[in-house]
């Protein structure tokens, strides 16, 4: 079981719950329970053979993450997928309940060959992925950046409509409506501002610009603001 700190958090859960669950047990030294349960977690994540990870956390030498967590007892033990919390309990727990909620949260063999498939990356693997877990993310977005290089457009639409919206679905959409040419993009956007309040198609195409150009871009958060002005 890795000690992470306040310091180290991010990477060490947050970022690395994104590849493979993690389990973190908030703990402190003059906790009796907490060296009782330690032990149990540490034997049934060691069997996972890395499917699942654990880390340790002294909530007395690192407030922050006690405070993100609302501890109020100790030992409590919660589980991070995507960097969210997905399970957890507090106390001491028996080794098999222990067992039952690691269980959980490690891959199944269906889990693995999905996986496999997703990795795999052609349009034929991530289809069969699809077949079975129609709403599958990971399976979405790449089979969505596939069509789009292939300006297989309305498909890509149809695949993205699929899972709710995010960064990455937002973009590859803009991308598939637009037919992916943004050329004098500020351009665009000035034309598009004075039509934006009221006409939808104009504001779509605006926003569909801005998911283009992607939110790391300086020139986002800029014309976003101008959106808003022009809007209210």
């Amino acid at each position: 079981m890795l000690d992470v700190t306040d310091a180290t958090f991010q990477t060490e859960v947050v970022e690395r719950s994104a590849q493979v669950p993690v389990v973190v047990d908030l703990w402190a030294e003059w906790c009796g329970p907490c060296k009782t349960l330690g032990p149990i977690l540490e034997k049934v994540i060691a069997a996972t053979d890395g499917k699942v990870v654990g880390v340790k956390v002294d909530v007395d030498a690192n407030p922050g993450v006690a405070g993100a967590f609302q501890v109020q007892s100790i030992p409590a033990v919660y589980a991070l997928v995507d960097g969210k919390p997905v399970d957890g309990f507090l106390g001491a727990q028996p080794e098999h309940m222990v067992q039952e909620f690691v269980d959980r949260l490690a891959p199944t063999e269906d889990d693995d060959r999905l996986a496999a498939l997703v990795d795999a990356g052609d349009e034929a693997s991530l289809r069969a992925v699809l077949d079975e877990v129609p709403d599958h993310e990971d399976a979405v977005v790449a089979l969505a950046g596939l069509l789009v290089d292939a300006e297989r457009n309305d498909e890509a639409l149809e695949v993205l409509g699929r899972i709710p919206e995010n960064p990455a679905t937002r973009q590859l959409a803009a991308i598939a409506r637009s037919g992916g040419e943004v050329g004098d993009v500020e351009g665009k956007l000035a034309g598009l501002l004075e039509r934006v309040k009221a006409d939808e198609d104009a504001r779509q195409e605006f926003v569909d610009l801005l998911d283009m150009l992607g939110p790391d871009d300086p020139r986002t958060g800029e014309w976003r603001r101008k959106l808003s002005s022009a809007l209210y």
